[in-house]
C-alpha cells in the first residue's frame, strides 16, 4: 500500500472553526483523510458535512461513531448522505463505545456490542447495495423489506471498525474494510493482523485489502510539555475510560503500570499525578516524539510493523499556530 497519513481532531473542547481550518489545510497538503470523533459534545455527521463543503479531495471519516445511539438504518442513511455531499469521500468509522457512555449518556442498553457492530455493517451494506433490508442477515432485529430511497454515490462505501479484542478484530477481517486500534503498541500490530487474517480466511477475503489505521500520537514539538500532555491523555484513557485500555496494555506487559495509573487517576486528590506514572517505555510504544523530520521518519519506520494509515492526533492546546506547525510538519512528503 502507498504511504498515506491521516489526521484526527480531539473531541474535548472541540473548536469547530479551527478544525475546519485544519481540514482545509490538510486537504491542500495532501493528507489522505481527516477524522472527526464523537463523544458527548458536537454531533459528528453535521461536522463532517461542514468540512465536506469546504474541502475538495481529502477523505472524511467518523472517528468514531458508536453503534448504539443511532439505529443501524439511521447510521446507513447518515453515511450515504455525507458520502453524497462529499462526492464519494466519506469513510464510516464505527465502534461499540462503552457501557458508561451508552447507558449513562445515551440511555440505551449496552448489550451484545459485537453483534450490534456486525448488524450495523450488515444493514449498511444491504441498504447501499439497493437490497431489501429483511435480507441483511441482521441478528438483533426483524427488519421489513425496506430499501434505501436514494441512489448512493458509492455502494462500496468503506467501513472501518475500532476494536481492541480478539473476536472483534477477527470480525473486521470477515466483514469490514479497516481496523482502527487505539493505544495499541506499534510493535504488536502483527498480533492484530493475524486475527484479521483469520477472519478474512473465514469469509474468503484477502486480508491485505483491509487497512490498519491506528490512532497515533505524534509530538513534533518535542518539548517536555508536549510529552506530559500526551501522558495525560494516556492516563485519562487508562484511568477514566473503563477497563478496555487496562486490559489491552496489561496483555502487552504493562499490568502493574496500568493498575498504578488507574489508581492515581480515579482518586481526585492524586489525578494530576497519574500522567507521571506513565512509563517512558509505554510512551515510546504509543507515541512518536522528536522534531518534525524525526517524527515523520519514525512514523515511516513504524509502517513496517503494519501501520497502513497512521491517523495522527492533532494538538489539543487550542492554539492555531501549534496546529498549523503540526499539520505542515507531519504532512506527506
Amino acid at each position: 500500500m502507498s504511504e498515506k497519513t491521516a489526521l484526527l481532531a480531539f473531541w474535548k473542547n472541540y473548536d469547530r472553526k479551527m478544525y475546519v481550518k485544519a481540514a482545509v489545510l490538510a486537504d491542500e497538503l495532501g493528507y489522505d483523510s481527516f477524522w472527526v470523533p464523537e463523544a458527548w459534545g458536537y454531533e459528528v455527521f453535521a461536522l463532517l458535512t461542514e468540512i465536506a463543503v469546504k474541502t475538495k479531495r481529502i477523505k472524511l471519516g467518523t472517528g468514531i461513531v458508536n453503534v448504539f445511539s443511532r439505529s443501524p438504518g439511521t447510521i446507513a442513511m447518515s453515511a450515504a448522505t455525507v458520502d453524497d455531499i462529499s462526492e464519494g469521500r466519506f469513510i464510516l468509522g464505527i465502534g461499540p463505545s462503552g457501557k458508561n457512555v451508552i447507558e449513562g449518556f445515551h440511555g440505551r442498553e449496552f448489550n451484545k456490542p459485537l453483534t450490534q457492530v456486525r448488524d450495523v455493517i450488515r444493514v449498511t451494506r444491504t441498504l447501499l447495495d439497493g437490497e431489501h433490508l429483511h435480507t441483511s442477515g441482521a441478528k438483533l432485529s426483524d427488519y421489513r423489506p425496506f430499501t434505501l430511497a436514494m441512489d448512493p454515490v458509492r455502494r462500496d462505501l468503506p467501513i472501518y471498525v475500532a476494536a481492541l479484542k480478539e473476536n472483534s478484530i477477527r470480525s473486521i477481517g470477515e466483514m469490514a474494510d479497516g481496523w482502527i486500534p487505539t493505544f495499541w503498541p506499534y510493535q504488536e500490530m502483527a498480533k492484530g493482523r493475524e486475527w484479521i487474517a483469520e477472519g478474512a480466511a473465514k469469509a474468503g477475503r484477502n486480508p491485505n485489502d483491509i487497512v490498519s489505521a491506528p490512532f497515533t500520537m505524534a509530538l513534533p514539538m518535542g518539548s517536555e510539555a508536549a510529552t506530559m500532555a500526551a501522558k495525560s491523555i494516556i492516563a485519562f484513557y487508562i484511568g477514566g475510560m473503563g477497563t478496555y485500555y487496562i486490559e489491552l496494555l496489561s496483555s502487552f506487559g504493562y499490568k502493574d503500570e496500568c493498575e498504578r495509573i488507574a489508581e492515581l487517576y480515579r482518586n481526585k486528590n492524586t489525578r494530576l499525578e497519574a500522567a507521571n506514572a506513565v512509563p517512558d517505555t509505554m510512551m515510546e510504544s504509543l507515541a512518536i516524539t522528536g522534531d518534525p523530520a524525526q517524527c515523520v521518519a519514525e512514523m515511516n519506520r513504524r509502517r513496517e510493523f503494519g501501520l497502513d494509515l497512521p491517523i495522527l492526533n492533532l494538538p489539543t492546546t487550542g492554539n492555531w499556530g501549534e496546529m498549523e506547525f503540526f499539520i505542515r510538519g507531519m504532512a506527506p512528503r
